[in-house]
């Protein structure tokens, strides 16, 4: 299959794990006609997803005593914000991706819109955007990399930002802070606020309970941020709160 059936292939997979209950990276490579980078890089898509779980040289079905609540589950409200987010980017914009699950579940569904000029500090999201029908123009940021955020960061990365100009940046948050803003456990700061200034619309995009997280670093002020994407079980008084700052709020829906 070409990367053009990437969602297919993805369910193909699925398929043969739910069938014969482990699969190797070598077989899908041989069944679905295409290289095993190709593969792997399938299954840490699914992975991440929560839809298996990655073994040497293959994947096994995620055990149920780790998927959890299944009235919460995580990569739904991942995945309905990410929904939400790519609703709110024209074709042919340029945007930045900053790292994070919760902005790399936008990737897969980035193929429908053609012309795109992507920015980001990731390698994974990089890689990804490299399996879309319309493959976007790909920037990165360059600079250090930094292992506790798989990202990377730095003033090399920070001066690669300020010689482009976009029109949104999504980026993620360890923790929303109803007073202060978004915030983080990362204490590398500096490359998150120049994406912020670089940006027309900053476009946070975090799951409700990371509401009342006591982080301490503060990442992005109120003042800083246009929109706010998160799940359909954000407070009503919370709403209220976020909206008399004067963001956007979006709640999307969890299928």
């Amino acid at each position: 299959m070409t990367k053009r059936n990437t969602p297919q292939r993805r369910h193909g997979i699925l398929a043969l794990l739910d069938e014969q209950g482990e699969v190797s990276v070598d077989e899908l490579a041989k069944a679905f006609s295409t290289s095993e980078v190709t593969i792997r890089k399938d299954l840490t898509a699914l992975e991440k997803n929560g839809l298996l779980l990655r073994r040497y040289g293959g994947a096994v079905p995620m055990p149920q005593e780790l998927i959890g609540d299944a009235t919460l589950p995580v990569s739904s409200r991942k995945l309905a914000i990410a929904r939400a987010a790519v609703g709110c980017i024209r074709e042919h914009a340029r945007i930045i991706i900053d790292s994070g699950s919760t902005t790399a579940a936008m990737i897969p569904e980035l193929g429908r819109k053609p012309g795109l000029v992507v920015m980001t500090n990731s390698l994974n999201v990089a890689n990804a955007l490299r399996d879309l029908e319309h493959e976007p123009v790909l920037l990165m940021t360059g600079g250090t990399w930094d292992p506790h955020s798989e990202s990377f960061q730095g003033q090399v990365a920070e001066q690669v930002l300020r010689s482009y100009d976009f029109d949104q940046l999504f980026i993620g948050a360890d923790g929303i802070d109803l007073e202060r803003g978004t915030t983080t456990f990362n204490e590398l700061l500096g490359l998150s606020r120049v994406m912020a200034e670089v940006a027309r619309e900053v476009i946070v995009m975090a799951e409700s309970d990371k509401l009342g997280r006591r982080i301490p670093n503060l990442e992005l002020p109120w003042s800083s941020i246009h929109t706010l994407i998160t799940d359909e079980r954000l407070a009503p008084q919370a709403r209220e709160q976020i909206a008399a700052r004067g963001v956007k709020l979006i709640c999307a829906r969890i299928d």
